[in-house]
């Protein structure tokens, strides 16, 4: 993995402008830049570069972040791969962390499979487009499916000759090793030691992971073969459960529109495509799995099942509402007309026609459902209650509270039925997972033989009851926690004040120090798990800061020199006064230079936490700092030429003390409030203990309402 310093120099390198500028067309406003923004259809430009941050924002759809994340948003790629796109555009060397033995065996027989099924690729499209058989066969039959040459080399399409060996011997003879053929299920052991191919006579289809790698392929037979199609068993670098075909292809018009298509198979991804639809993915005929939907949630929450009208592809839409709804994606359904499937209607229809198509029949799951399961109960209320009853479970396993309220009336207008009893039914059900998902995880601890609680079952009561008390009081407590994590993010390496030491000494503390000593002294932890996340993440950041800064201001003192220098000698070459004048010219030169430098020096500080912290490596980091950092407004010109502005940067000295105070005011009122509740169901003893924890409580909340200036109030009452 890539080392620490090689990442700082990556981070110090990028240069945001330069980044987005390759895919943005930016215009300079004031101190920033700012264009449309190429993660959605942006008509007014509302995606803003700030060089002095080294972020950019869409303050339309919030997407953006530091050089990093915009390169992983816009190009779809894992941390470390836009590092490395980063230090190839900046000319950066790549240092990696030395792994351990084991890690650096796995690490090279993954990149071994990789790359022999890279040449295996190579392998098929030479066929293909070079040979006799390739052209008349495999060839024949792309064109009989009307694939374009576009489609056939984005996709790189190929073929595998008849020839019971021929990748075998030409991938041993090129010096792969024959076990990863047999590894990637390229070839199979013939136990005679050699091999044969697995893929022989059929037109091959690869299969990419998100980052363009061939991790395997599908192979489609071009005779009577009772195996239509044959995939690459599971390895290490495939999982079929969760890869989708295409998503390679697809993932940036996915992002950009923020929705995407599922179809069951290769072709149907290729002839839509080259119908215009390049949001297209497949499940390549399995059902859809929690793997897959993960991949689809990082492009996109609003998914349409696109399938035949027939009674499997009415069962392929079914399978996959539920798992889809509980991972709280937007699901809508579009069934072609019998016998049509994606891959024949979008060769026998325009694009304007498939886009009229899909507005008029595109539908929600609860419409789906409605017309599928009630047809022909209308004289069956068995039937009828039967299949309300499926469609209400699809509703429940939706995690989103308010998303559920909606469905629900649209089902009780739908079916005629009083919301009420659907709503009631709806928490039934969720009730019952509940207690299903309970007795799981008990027969789970048993298996492992872990201790078992006592044998109380949730009640909906309870359970919910409890749930919201932790939520208030979390929601309560990160309205002080957003104030302290938010000065942490924008100016956490800013100087703050001298710390004085038991022996005389003292020494210059950073915003970020202050606040971490005075939660350490308190023993104080912020109650939000990402602000958490970004508080350990910050500290993490200390000791690289420092080396930095001492480098900086290195190269600072020698700009400074190398101004004043040329500077004092362009005074006293074209300066014609006395020497008391030029003196008082060289003061004011240096003054303003100091004060220039030094206002950089301040900018470092600034943006050396902010840059990293949106580009952590943790997504939830990168994505709540973005926000905490982001400022969409800035006074203009005119306004700061006539009015004396006080900055927030200015009053840090006030704001961080005051916004910690009101922390711990908060802490301690809500302690206050628990222990007056335990109050009423304590014995007699514990009563005792509370009343005295109260005293102490008292006398804190006096002592922090003196230092806040505000009177003390209960928060949950």
């Amino acid at each position: 993995m890539i080392d620490r310093a090689t990442v700082d120099k990556i981070l110090d390198a990028a240069d945001i402008v330069d980044v987005v500028s390759d895919f943005v067309t930016l215009k300079k406003r004031g101190q920033n830049y700012i264009g449309l923004c190429p993660f959605h259809n942006d008509n007014h430009p509302s995606f803003y570069v700030s060089p002095a941050k080294g972020i950019c924002k869409c303050f339309a759809c919030g997407k953006g972040g530091s050089a990093v994340n915009f390169i992983m948003e816009h190009e779809q790629l894992t941390y470390p791969e836009a590092l490395r796109y980063l230090a190839r555009k900046f000319n950066i060397e790549i240092h990696e962390k030395e792994l351990t033995d084991e890690e650096r065996e796995a690490q090279t027989e993954r990149e071994s499979m990789l790359l022999i099924n890279e040449f295996a690729m190579q392998f098929f499209e030479n066929q293909l487009h070079n040979t006799t058989d390739g052209q008349e066969i495999g060839m024949s039959y792309f064109r009989e499916r009307a694939f374009s040459d576009e489609s056939i080399r984005e996709f790189h399409l190929g073929y595998s000759p008849e020839d019971r060996s021929a990748l075998y011997k030409a991938a041993t003879k090129a010096g792969y090793n024959k076990k990863l053929l047999f590894d990637t299920g390229l070839c199979i052991d013939d136990n005679r030691g050699g091999g044969y191919d697995r893929f022989r006579g059929r037109v091959m289809f690869p299969i990419f992971n998100i980052a363009g790698k061939v991790i395997g392929f599908g192979g489609r037979t071009l005779k009577n073969d009772p195996a239509k199609y044959v995939n690459s068993p599971e390895s290490i670098i495939y999982n079929k459960r969760n890869e989708l075909y295409g998503l390679f292809q697809a993932k940036r018009d996915i992002n950009k529109q923020d929705k995407c298509f599922i179809v069951e198979g290769y072709a149907d991804v290729i002839q839509m495509h080259q119908a215009g639809f390049k949001n297209v993915i497949a499940s390549s005929g399995t059902a859809l799995t929690e793997g897959h939907i993960h991949k689809i949630r990082r492009f996109t929450r609003n998914v349409t099942e696109l399938f035949d009208g027939d009674a499997a592809g009415v069962h392929a839409a079914l399978r996959g509402v539920d798992m889809l709804l509980h991972n709280g994606l937007n699901i809508k359904v579009l069934l072609l007309p019998e016998p049509e499937d994606p891959d024949s209607f979008a060769r026998a229809h325009s694009h304007s026609e498939i886009e009229r198509y899909i507005a008029d029949n595109e539908i929600d799951f609860i419409r789906f459902k409605t017309r599928v399961l009630l047809k022909d109960s209308d004289n069956d209320p068995v039937k009828r209650a039967a299949a309300i009853g499926d469609i209400v479970k699809s509703i429940a396993v939706i995690p989103d509270e308010i998303t559920r309220a909606v469905y629900a009336k649209e089902c009780s207008t739908t079916l005629g039925i009083d919301e009420d009893v659907i709503l009631s039914q709806i928490q039934k059900d969720i009730f019952g997972r509940r207690q299903e998902e309970w007795k799981q995880e008990q027969r789970e601890k048993r298996k492992r033989g872990e201790q078992q609680p006592s044998p109380v079952q949730p009640s909906p009561s309870a359970g919910d009851a409890s749930q919201k008390s932790d939520n208030t009081s979390v929601a309560y407590l990160r309205r002080y926690e957003f104030d302290v994590i938010r000065y942490v993010a924008k100016y956490g390496m800013c100087y703050l004040c001298e710390t004085n030491y038991d022996d005389g000494t003292s020494r210059p503390t950073t915003v970020l120090e202050y606040i971490n000593n005075e939660l350490t002294v308190d023993n104080i932890k912020f109650s939000d798990p990402v602000f958490d996340k970004i508080f350990t993440s910050s500290l993490g950041n200390l000791e690289p800061f420092y080396s930095a800064l001492q480098q900086f201001q290195a190269d600072i003192e020698q700009e400074r020199r190398r101004l004043v220098e040329e500077g004092v000698s362009h005074i006293r070459a074209e300066v014609d006064g006395t020497i008391e004048s030029i003196e008082d010219q060289e003061r004011q030169l240096e003054a303003k230079i100091e004060q220039k430098l030094q206002a950089q020096v301040v900018q470092f500080r600034k943006s050396y936490l902010e840059k990293r912290l949106c580009s952590d490596p943790d997504e939830t980091v990168r994505a709540v700092s973005l926000d905490l950092v982001s400022e969409k407004h800035q006074l203009s010109k005119i306004h700061t030429q006539f009015a004396a502005i006080t900055s927030e940067y200015d009053k840090l000295l006030t704001l961080i003390p005051e916004a910690l105070y009101n922390w711990k005011n908060a802490i301690v009122s809500l302690e206050f409030t628990s222990i007056q509740e335990k109050l009423r169901m304590a014995s007699p003893e514990e009563q005792l203990e509370l009343l005295k924890r109260q005293q102490q409580l008292n006398v804190m909340r006096r002592e922090l309402s003196k230092l806040t200036g505000e009177r003390v109030v209960n928060p949950l009452v």
